[in-house]
């Protein structure tokens, strides 16, 4: 909430300046990094909800081992693209270490670090609710989000 507020600060006051005549000159690379912030911590922060768009549909419309089958290679996969995400996020702060901000002399290394960060809470949100995703797919239940919505159509 703290990094939606800020930003939403950031970009008004950035377009009042601009407006006015006497742009910011740090407004610009400043608003991206803070909307990156707000992309991998908000992912991370829908990952551990279970907000994420998904086709249960599909999933749990399948016979129970090819339901879990499905789930398995569903989590395994985003798993191993979030910890190779974080690797390499790693791999990229240390590329650009002693770099700073064009605009504002903020390093690199503090700006890119939602990467490998945001990606480790990805996996741990993901791992945090693996038991019940699993759970739930052999019991053949559809995500309490989904069934809550079916319910209230009903």
């Amino acid at each position: 909430m703290l990094l939606v507020v800020s930003l939403t600060v950031v970009v008004l006051l950035g377009v009042t300046f601009r407006f006015s005549g006497n742009s910011l000159g740090w407004y610009d690379e400043v608003a991206a990094v803070m909307l990156a912030w707000v992309t991998y911590y908000g992912a991370a922060l829908a990952a551990l909800k279970r907000a994420h768009i998904s086709v249960p549909g599909f999933v749990y419309s399948q016979p129970r081992t090819v339901r879990v089958a499905l789930v398995a290679l569903g989590e395994t996969i985003i798993i191993a693209f979030f910890v190779l995400l974080a690797v390499y996020g790693v791999y990229v702060i240390g590329v650009l270490s002693g770099s700073t901000l064009v605009s504002v002399p903020i390093p690199i290394a503090v700006t890119q670090s939602t990467i490998p960060i945001g990606a480790a809470l990805y996996v741990i949100a993901e791992l945090l609710n693996l038991p019940a995703i699993l759970r739930e797919a052999w019991e053949g239940k559809r995500p309490p989000s989904e069934q809550d919505i079916v319910e209230e159509l009903q």
